[in-house]
């Protein structure tokens, strides 16, 4: 049975009265759970509905070569920096010679730029981000989109995005996900940074955001499985 202990802010179990000493220890050291202080969010497919866009724009440019966008390809390329995203593209479905990384960025940035500026809020977003704001939990976007790329998305949610307390977009990090450098670079950018990792709660949909997400707490959860679809 779960119970919150006095003025710890924390839940604990309650054992039966069986339980040895170093049992007890040991249960509750596994069962005490620490309060969620600071919460940091990805964007695309999180936030805004723009995973779509993606889909759009590259199963447009693989028609060209007779070949079909996949979820397993969606997959490893989600959360990478963009010209490491466009390698694996490259490499999966095996375009050497006839596109390169920077020529695929290049074609589907001119289709990403027409779809943007339509990029809506994913269900529920709105009312989490104002119920975190308005219990005063820090909240931070960290993003592998560029600065340029985020204006665009977010051009018709200025006001809601104005309750983060700071945005790290992927041309501030050097590192892409899965390194966790955007997770850490936005842990530390809170005007008072969380004091435990187990305090830093991690929204996350890729795979390799999630792997990122890991270093900063235990707690990352995606926000749906898209296995099926893309």
């Amino acid at each position: 049975m779960m119970s919150r202990g006095p003025r710890t802010g924390f839940q604990t179990a309650t054992l039966p009265r069986t339980t040895s000493a170093a049992s007890a220890a040991r249960h509750s050291r596994i069962m005490t759970i620490k309060r969620i202080t600071h919460v940091i969010f990805d964007m695309d497919g999180l936030l805004l509905d723009t995973e779509t866009f993606y889909t759009i724009a590259q199963q447009e440019i693989l028609a060209k070569y007779g070949k079909q966008f996949t979820w397993d390809l969606k997959a490893k390329m989600m959360g990478k920096k963009a010209l490491d995203a466009a390698q694996v593209f490259i490499d999966d479905m095996q375009l050497h010679g006839q596109l390169t990384p920077e020529e695929f960025l290049q074609q589907r940035e001119a289709i990403l730029d027409r779809l943007f500026p339509t990029s809506q809020l994913m269900p529920g977003a709105e009312k989490l981000i104002k119920h975190l704001h308005a219990h005063k939990v820090p909240i931070a976007v960290a993003t592998s989109s560029h600065r340029r790329h985020f204006d665009v998305k977010t051009q018709q949610h200025k006001q809601l995005l104005q309750l983060f307390d700071l945005v790290v977009t992927g041309d501030q990090v050097t590192k892409g996900k899965p390194d966790p450098e955007i997770f850490q670079r936005a842990a530390s950018g809170f005007a008072q940074p969380p004091t435990h990792q187990f305090t830093c709660l991690v929204f996350e949909d890729a795979p390799t955001g999630v792997q990122a997400g890991a270093v900063i707490g235990p707690r990352r959860y995606p926000e749906l499985n898209r296995s099926t679809g893309l």
